[in-house]
């Protein structure tokens, strides 16, 4: 059977101890990227409904405390007004 030698073994240790850590950095990087909320101008958001289409009937509107206050968006930064829209507009499913 063949001998490996300390210098292997410290070696594969060394590399095998830091992929978790190189990991968990990726992992971070990518949770802050996907968490960053993106401007209005870059979704043309608009405070007027398309058509049928408005931010209170859309999946990533966060209703205000009433229906007709400003509420806000998971992907869209700032105050967001019910009667709104943006590119981004998906229908809520049941």
């Amino acid at each position: 059977m063949k001998k490996i030698s300390d210098n292997q073994t410290r070696r594969d240790f060394v590399r095998s101890a830091s992929l978790p850590l190189v990991g968990a950095m990726l992992f971070a990087a990518n949770t802050s990227i996907a968490s960053a909320k993106g401007s209005q101008a870059q979704f043309k958001y608009q405070s007027k409904p398309n058509g049928g289409k408005k931010c209170s009937g859309c999946k990533f509107f966060v209703k205000g405390k009433t229906a007709t206050a400003n509420g806000t968006c998971t992907l869209v930064d700032g105050a967001i007004s019910p009667n709104g829209w943006c590119i981004a507009y998906q229908a809520k499913t049941s």
